[in-house]
């Protein structure tokens, strides 16, 4: 299939069809010189077949130049294939305010020949001689009206398809927009209805064990406006955008794995990366929020470590949990937690893999490998 595709833009070249017409009209030069269609002398009728035919090469970008030098051509070497080429040529390239010069030079083409010929012209040999410049010419105008026609109609498909694109990209940001408002309308006002009442908490409870309780949920909550502001963002923001989003949380797994042990988690950080680019940065929080949050929904009572490592080319983050000593949390989850976080890191270069590590059954690891993003390629 390749092959035969290859061959049919081959053949559909224009060059190879100019070239072609060319060789055809040099050719029947040829035969005019040797039977000498004409009574003119035969280096005359070389030199104007020879002429007439390569100025058919050009006839797409100068056609009145190959129409006249066609119809020249026949005139004087009676070789009628640059005069048949060039009308065409003329009527079918040329605008059609040229026509005016395209019909008489094909008339007179013809009409000369005649009388070279006969030394005189004749009534029926202007007749016919106006006739074939009239049908050769036709030709070339239904053709250039063909082309013209399948050009308005190729250019209405790019419009129809462009609009249709543009259509859809309208559906899906009033789509976006409108789950981010209903997001806001919902999620906002209760969060923040969960921040008022454990603030009011914190305050009637001061100096109990439940304040402490109150001011991480309070702090928790606050945090949690936070994240569904930036996920707003996104939501609102097309996509490719490449527009700063001044409100991004900070990634500070310090905070992270600080709110977990609040929480009652238990949770050790070995961070031996250093300052990462904000983007990476992002991402290495993100893997680290998803390893604790399952840890805490699977494996409540078992420690977490959480490790974030680099060498030259790469970062790795870890989270591995021991096997837990009782039942899971009962605690809501979505099922699509791992799906996305993978696709986060597949978007920057990187890889995931969750499992259970080899010789601790029940126990549980995600370990995501970023690669270092190249300075050269940043730019």
């Amino acid at each position: 299939m390749d092959a035969t595709r290859r061959l049919r833009a081959r053949l559909a070249d224009p060059r190879l069809t100019d070239a072609a017409v060319v060789a055809a009209c040099l050719i029947l030069t040829a035969f005019a010189v040797k039977a000498r269609w004409t009574d003119l002398p035969r280096p005359l009728i070389a030199a104007a077949g020879t002429a007439g035919g390569l100025a058919q090469w050009p006839r797409r970008r100068h056609p009145l130049i190959a129409a006249v030098t066609g119809a020249a051509a026949y005139a004087l070497s009676g070789n009628p294939g640059p005069l048949l080429t060039g009308l065409y040529a003329g009527a079918s390239y040329a605008p059609r305010r040229h026509l005016w010069i395209v019909l008489p030079a094909g008339w007179a083409g013809l009409a000369a020949w005649s009388w070279i010929a006969e030394g005189t012209l004749t009534a029926p040999d202007a007749t016919w001689a106006a006739l074939g410049t009239l049908a050769v010419t036709a030709v070339g105008v239904h053709t250039a009206t063909r082309r013209d026609l399948a050009t308005s109609w190729r250019q209405r498909a790019e419009s129809a398809e462009a609009e249709r694109l543009l259509r859809e990209e309208q559906a899906r940001a009033a789509e976006r927009t409108r789950i981010a408002r209903e997001m806001h309308d919902v999620l906002a006002h209760k969060v923040s209805l969960i921040a008022l009442h454990a603030g009011a908490l914190e305050l009637t409870t001061t100096g109990t064990p439940a304040n402490q309780g109150a001011a991480l949920i309070r702090v928790t909550a606050r945090e949690a406006l936070q994240e569904l502001r930036y996920v707003l963002g996104v939501l609102r923001t097309e996509p490719g955008s490449n527009h700063p989003r001044h409100d991004e949380p900070f990634a500070d797994l310090t905070s992270l794995v600080r709110a977990s042990t609040d929480a009652g988690q238990h949770v050790e950080l070995a961070d031996h990366a250093g300052p990462l680019p904000p983007a990476m940065a992002r991402v290495v929080y993100r893997v680290a929020q998803e390893g604790l949050t399952n840890a805490r929904k699977h494996a409540p009572d078992a420690p977490a470590a959480v490790s974030v490592d680099r060498d030259d080319t790469t970062v790795t983050v870890t989270v591995h949990n021991t096997p837990p000593a009782g039942p899971p949390a009962d605690l809501p989850g979505s099922g699509s937690g791992l799906v996305g976080l993978a696709e986060r890191v597949r978007l920057v270069g990187g890889t995931l893999h969750a499992g259970p590590p080899a010789g601790e059954p029940g126990g549980w690891r995600l370990r995501a490998v970023l690669p270092w993003p190249d300075p050269e390629g940043t730019r």
